[in-house]
């Protein structure tokens, strides 16, 4: 018990440490006397637009990431658990092909902008509603299959064929696609934390604190999931219940993270594997706010990795995710095979 809360408190300290640097470095190189300077509420005369950077660009971008990656962390420990699949992760019921659809429907039919009567939308406004209206709509098919299938075999394929079924109807439409709209859908799947910025920021904030929160009620349930079905409605526990709540949990955190920063692969798959490593436990009670921290940790690592050029220009996130995900996921294929 000592050893895990010394853990967790390493983990914090690491956070911080990354948030700060996350604050201080980024794509363009801005002394760091400088940015404290602005940070504290400061200017610099000779470069005003250092403050616009710091301000709108870095803090908003470092704030992104961290909770993106402890969303996306605990949506995959809700799924393992759940589903008792360890290579199961957000995308696995079909909830973040829902906003690629959705984008895609934007972007490559409609071109980018969309009319309601008299009101018309566009940007990049009309792109984080389009996801989110297609990751909530795919979420509410699942939770309405979810009173129909007993089994949580058969809705994890359900999911997987949605996955499929998504991907195929996006396929047709970049098909007929202009170059254009197929452009624009290509950068927008290859993620990013800096499309969030400071006005979209207490939105994000505010949905991705309550998937967090509601995450974290779910943890005595998901405690008795462990010790089996049965165990668990022996405790009192309403199986049905718990697998709503863990849809409507995983489903608005996937639904917000890749309505505003596109699709992040791997981090809800291999950040729950690394907390379980560095812990030595499954009980929900410690693992689920290390899986936060571990995930949070993560991601920040990634966005400082996405400004290595240090031209102005950024690194894709989803080029960066796999290149750190994938050796963990094999890792723990291959410990299972042994």
């Amino acid at each position: 018990m000592k050893k895990n809360r010394t853990l967790l408190a390493l983990l914090t300290a690491m956070l911080v440490g990354l948030a700060v640097s996350n604050v201080l470095w980024g794509s363009l190189s801005i002394p760091v006397g400088d940015v404290w300077r602005i940070v504290c509420g400061g200017e610099v005369e000779d470069h005003p637009a250092w403050s616009i950077i710091v301000r709108q660009g870095r803090i908003p971008q470092m704030l992104t990431a961290l909770l993106t990656g402890a969303g996306l962390g605990t949506c995959g420990l809700l799924l393992q658990t759940a589903f008792r699949n360890p290579l199961a992760g957000p995308s696995i019921l079909g909830i973040d092909s829902g906003a690629n659809l959705g984008v895609a429907i934007v972007l490559l039919l409609l071109g980018g902008t969309a009319s309601i009567g008299n009101l018309t939308l566009g940007g990049h406004l009309l792109v984080v509603i389009a996801a989110m209206v297609g990751s909530l709509s795919i979420m509410a098919l699942l939770m309405m299959l979810s009173r129909l299938l007993r089994s949580q075999v058969m809705l994890l394929i359900t999911g997987v064929i949605i996955s499929y079924v998504t991907g195929s109807v996006i396929q047709l439409l970049n098909y007929s696609a202009t170059e254009q709209g197929v452009h624009s859908f290509v950068i927008w799947g290859m993620g990013n934390f800096a499309s969030v910025g400071m006005e979209r920021l207490p939105v994000f904030c505010i949905l991705s604190g309550i998937g967090l929160l509601l995450a974290l009620l779910l943890v005595k349930p998901l405690d008795a999931l462990l010790l089996g079905d049965r165990y668990a409605e022996n405790l009192g526990i309403k199986i049905g219940h718990v697998r709503q709540m863990l849809l409507l949990v995983t489903g608005l955190l996937t639904a917000t993270t890749t309505a505003f920063c596109g699709p992040i692969a791997f981090i809800g798959l291999a950040v729950p594997h690394l907390a379980r490593l560095m812990l030595g436990t499954s009980w929900h009670s410690t693992l689920l706010p290390a899986t936060m921290l571990v995930g949070a940790n993560l991601a920040l690592v990634c966005n400082l990795l996405s400004t290595l050029p240090r031209d102005g220009s950024i690194i894709p996130v989803s080029v960066i995710t796999p290149l750190i995900g994938a050796p963990i996921i094999l890792h723990i294929i291959l410990k299972q095979h042994k």
